[in-house]
């Protein structure tokens, strides 16, 4: 009887949230469509590394140098399912993904003991995010990385509040399918769950870690995983072997304990921190969250372990909806005069509203080049970029937009100008991902032929037959280079748009007789980086 009465009180509770949370979700959705809408119009077109998922999604495998299997799966749904023309079609697995994070936060706040106004706050917040706006808002794994995690977190949460194991069951199962597709998502989901069972393990709440269901959930994510695992082993572990050479590299900026600290801040949107601070603390401290200090624990030990490791700032952007949430049921919790409650909440909404007239552009492109910039000189801020590398007009994640299609009808004129037999053995080689993959989704209505790289996956993928009898080369080698790799290299035209990376500029060559061909010499073309 009484778990009866615990469960009716429950689903009361749960009605009018779940209804705030679609609402709220739904208006996510909408403002990441729109924003990607108004972004082509300004002038943007597709994304780098977007253009790479899409080529890995006509390339189905069970993983790749740089990611798992479900960016490129998310990939290939989309470009059957819209094409990649249309920028809001192209991204709106993305968008639907920034809805879902949205929702799981106002779950979460009810799972901690919110009710409406704790949910509609924390469901404010995160869509306030500059980081969330930017992830949700172009095709990748990032904006999935969230759902699973919160998936997970919500699962433990209301595994912790069960009143009996039976209860327990549904949510292990969940957590387990979860963080398996988690897994499958991006490798670094590993970093958090470890860090998840040492937060467990150093409170009470590792009795839930005996239940039998806790063993079907491991068992259900390595069920999940292995795939990609056997991918691995039999590739004999590539993507290890990336993060080993990125880390020797000076591509990644490497930041201080302090800058990585104002970083998260800043990525946060600055005015937040009142929000998901605030829940930190809660967890950390309250009486009334005690069942969850694991969660409030979980923060210090993964924030610890990122900076350690020198990560890149955002890698800790999915956790963050948690701590929104509970800041948000903190923030009700004391606050018994409704009129004081409701004026405190209220004036702090408007300023999350308010404020995301400063954060929208600086995370979605939705002014044009020139009128970006001189917003940020306004402002007074300018992005800082998470890669080393020369100036650049634009940020690296507006600038990486520009440059692909103008890249593509040049190579064009110059394959088509050659005579009919030329044409018949000449390929293309692209020094990166980006301009290989360019060629490779706009080349085909030019008659383009597949271009090849030795660049991440592009080099699992191999010559393709080429030989190197002709080529055409998009590099940035100087020609004492290219000549020591063939017998007669020309510069025949430039890529150089403005507004494009300084590694998407620089010569394209017409090169003919490779010295050795690529089938002998293609591991020395092996750049995982």
């Amino acid at each position: 009887m009484l778990h009866e009465t615990i469960a009716e009180e429950r689903t009361r509770s749960l009605r009018p949230v779940l209804l705030l949370s679609l609402v709220f979700a739904s208006l996510k959705v909408l403002l990441q469509i729109v924003g990607n809408i108004v972004s082509q119009h300004a002038g943007y077109g597709i994304f780098r590394d977007e253009m790479y998922y899409l080529i890995c999604g006509r390339n189905l495998a069970f993983g790749y140098v740089d990611q798992p299997p479900l960016a490129a799966v998310q990939a290939r749904l989309t470009e059957l399912l819209f094409g990649f023309n249309h920028m809001w079609s192209l991204r709106l697995f993305p968008a639907l993904a920034g809805g879902a994070k949205v929702f799981l936060t106002g779950m979460i706040a009810w799972a901690l003991g919110g009710g409406r106004r704790a949910a509609a706050l924390s469901m404010m917040g995160v869509i306030a995010v500059g980081v969330y706006l930017g992830i949700d808002g172009f095709l990748s794994m990032n904006c999935f990385d969230p759902v699973f995690w919160m998936t997970c977190i919500l699962s433990l949460i209301m595994i912790v509040r069960a009143v009996s194991s039976q209860e327990t069951k549904p949510w292990w199962i969940l957590l387990g399918i979860s963080a398996g597709l988690g897994l499958e998502n991006k490798d670094s989901e590993v970093f958090f769950l470890v860090c998840v069972l040492v937060a467990l393990l150093l409170t009470p709440e590792r009795r839930i870690l005996w239940s039998k269901w806790f063993a079907v959930a491991m068992l259900l994510i390595v069920a999940i995983a292995l795939p990609n695992l056997l991918w691995q082993i039999q590739h004999h572990f590539p993507t290890l072997e990336w993060l080993r050479d990125v880390a020797k590299s000076d591509k990644d900026v490497k930041l201080s304990t302090i800058d990585f600290l104002k970083q998260q801040v800043m990525m946060l949107t600055p005015w937040t921190i009142l929000l998901w601070f605030t829940g930190v603390i809660w967890l950390m401290a309250s009486r009334a969250a005690r069942g969850f200090r694991f969660l409030g624990i979980l923060y210090p030990i993964f924030l610890a372990w990122m900076i350690l490791m020198h990560a890149k700032d955002y890698y800790l952007a999915p956790i963050y909806p948690l701590y929104f949430a509970a800041g948000a049921v903190a923030w009700f919790r004391p606050m018994r005069a409704a009129g004081w409650r409701n004026a405190f909440a209220g004036a702090y909404a408007l300023l999350l509203i308010a404020g995301l007239t400063l954060t929208i552009p600086m995370a979605i492109p939705v002014l044009s080049p020139e009128k970006f910039v001189a917003f940020e000189n306004r402002i007074g801020q300018h992005p800082k970029d998470s890669e080393n590398h020369d100036p650049t007009i634009l940020p690296q994640f507006y600038a990486d937009r520009f440059g692909w299609k103008e890249m593509v009808e040049k190579v064009a004129r110059i394959y088509n100008s050659l005579p009919p037999e030329e044409r018949a053995v000449t390929g293309i080689y692209g020094s990166n991902y980006g301009k290989a993959s360019a060629i490779n989704l706009f080349g085909p209505q030019y008659g383009l032929p597949t271009a090849i790289s030795g660049h991440q996956n592009y080099w699992m993928w191999g010559p393709r037959g080429y030989t190197g009898q002709e080529m055409i080369v998009l590099t940035m080698s100087s020609q004492a280079t290219m000549d020591k790799q063939f017998a007669s290299c020309r510069v025949v035209d430039t890529l150089d748009h403005p507004l494009a990376m300084p590694w998407e500029h620089g010569p394209i060559y017409l090169c003919k007789g490779k010295k050795i061909p690529f089938q002998q010499d293609w591991e020395d073309y092996k750049f995982y980086y």
